[in-house]
């Protein structure tokens, strides 16, 4: 693992992920996905904007911008928000909607020993991750990094055992979910480290060499991942359909401002939120109790 900086330096141990805003062109049917398919609930819906989530919790913001276009192959943004529910039951629920409503949509899933997970894609081309944790005192950490893998993960097995009739019913709509992490295209892994590690205060948690990183905070498996499988060597985004902002919620905001300001990097604030761009042009947004 690569050399952690004083705690100071560091992003505190119950910093968690806000909501993923997407910008999106067909706001009905981008609403309708996350309502019916994942089975998030609508929150509140004003004009161009509409907020899903789970017991009041924002999970995904989707904003209106039917003026944009795709962003071009290769370049970074978005690679998948990833929908942490609590149970597998939930879980379960949530995969066999996929499976009734959007079995297209559905592009893979995976053991990855801390977790287990499915993925999608959905109608504008967002990946989005369904995910349950196993306990933390199951996983395994070795010299400063923890143990994943990609080990198949059979979804009509995973059905099989643990679909309920409650769940199937539609019972454990109201159980909370939110987002457990953010994964990242970017340009290169070196500069990602730089700023998500360096600058921004995550921890490094596990490295695919060149290819990919995951960082978190607090000993989590990890709150944000950067690769560069699709997008090697791109450079800062243009305005485009996808991702719009990443929410991080701050016990103190203000230590991570003049941490940023510090290793360079502009900080804006208007009293109650920071907001930043990474190297790429993604934009973070990060928020604490009492500011403002």
């Amino acid at each position: 693992m690569h050399e952690v900086a004083a705690a100071s330096d560091r992003l505190a141990a119950d910093t968690s992920m806000g909501a993923v805003t997407l910008l999106v062109g067909d706001l009905d049917g981008m609403t309708a996905f996350y309502r019916d398919v994942i089975t998030l609930q609508v929150l509140s819906a004003d004009g161009d904007e509409v907020v899903l989530g789970r017991g009041g919790r924002a999970v995904v913001v989707l904003r209106h911008e039917p003026e944009l276009r795709h962003a071009s192959p290769g370049a970074a943004g978005l690679f998948h928000t990833a929908i942490l529910f609590e149970t597998q039951e939930a879980l379960a629920a949530a995969l066999f909607s996929v499976a009734q409503h959007a079995p297209q949509t559905f592009t893979g899933s995976a053991d990855h020993l801390v977790s287990q997970a499915f993925y999608l894609t959905d109608p504008e081309g967002n990946g989005v991750e369904l995910y349950w944790d196993r306990a933390r005192t199951d996983w395994s950490w070795v010299h400063g990094q923890v143990e994943m893998a990609t080990l198949y993960l059979d979804p009509n097995s995973f059905l099989r055992e643990h679909l309920t009739e409650r769940a199937a019913s539609g019972a454990t709509g109201q159980d909370a979910a939110s987002v457990g992490h953010v994964h990242l295209s970017v340009g290169d892994v070196a500069t990602a480290r730089t700023f998500y590690v360096g600058a921004l205060g995550f921890d490094e948690t596990t490295g695919l060499g060149n290819q990919a990183l995951f960082v978190s905070a607090g000993g989590y498996h990890h709150h944000m991942a950067m690769n560069v499988w699709n997008s090697r060597g791109a450079g800062p985004r243009m305005p485009a359909l996808g991702l719009g902002r990443v929410d991080l919620d701050l016990p103190d905001a203000d230590a991570l401002g003049e941490r940023l300001r510090h290793h360079g990097f502009q900080v804006r604030d208007d009293g109650r939120t920071l907001s930043f761009d990474d190297p790429w042009r993604n934009l973070l947004y990060a928020t604490a109790p009492g500011r403002g």
